[in-house]
């Protein structure tokens, strides 16, 4: 890593991140020598074709994948050099991960889903209670507490998964085309909230999406092409080339 990248105070810190895949005897490389600085409780939205690198930039970002080449920070962690055990401790302690299909555990209740990060940490039970609860009531869903996923609608359900991955308070949250199976008016209440926990809890959002109404409720757009950033636009009107600075 450079020395500029080293001093900067940028919360993510992309420096000629490489992603290669091998598929057979052929090489895919979905991300290729990406420079890219994210501040610290930023709203970002990754837009781009299929095949253009967004979900699997999300992916690194989340230390579900690992890096080729190049080098990942988030706050004073350098994830491209930890190993898996290291990812997954960071993992629970610092990112939060948001699903396009919820991915709640169905036999369940939304209290006990809602829970299930904290039992990777040393919380008493009166300390989950407290956390579950908060969480729940910050999505507006307190009263479905005792609900199956199977009893609620779909936007209770990705509330729900946003409850799941508030709980444990990781300053970074990654949401996965949180809106792609939700109606107009449950996509616009899941935004709602993503723009909530942005502007009244600082939290630093990074969203994969292929709708450009939602896009804009970012701060800034991101636009990928072939593994590479080709534009940030600015959502308070003017557009950049070349990073997120």
């Amino acid at each position: 890593m450079n020395d500029s990248m080293n001093d900067s105070k940028a919360f993510i810190r992309c420096s000629k991140l490489t992603k290669v895949y091998r598929k057979g005897d052929q090489e895919i490389t979905p991300l290729k020598d990406l420079d890219l600085e994210i501040e610290r409780g930023s709203f970002i939205s990754l837009m781009g074709p299929s095949g253009s690198g967004k979900t699997t930039l999300l992916n690194l970002l989340a230390g579900i994948d690992s890096v080729t080449s190049g080098s990942l920070w988030i706050g004073d962690n350098e994830i491209g050099s930890m190993s898996r055990n290291q990812l997954a401790a960071w993992r629970a302690k610092e990112v939060g991960i948001i699903f396009q299909s919820y991915n709640l555990v169905p036999v369940l209740t939304a209290y006990e889903n809602v829970e299930l990060p904290l039992l990777l940490h040393d919380f008493t039970r009166s300390e989950r209670a407290a956390r579950v609860e908060s969480a729940l009531e910050t999505v507006q869903l307190l009263d479905r507490a005792a609900h199956f996923p199977r009893q609620l609608s779909g936007g209770q359900e990705q509330r729900v998964a946003i409850a799941r991955a508030i709980v444990a308070n990781p300053p970074l949250l990654l949401a996965d085309e949180p809106t792609g199976d939700l109606d107009r008016d449950s996509a616009g209440m899941i935004l709602d909230l993503l723009g909530r926990l942005h502007r009244e809890h600082g939290r630093t959002i990074v969203m994969v999406t292929h709708d450009p109404a939602a896009a804009r409720r970012a701060e800034i757009e991101l636009h990928l092409e072939k593994g590479q950033l080709i534009r940030s636009t600015s959502n308070v009107g003017h557009t950049t080339k070349g990073g997120a600075h």
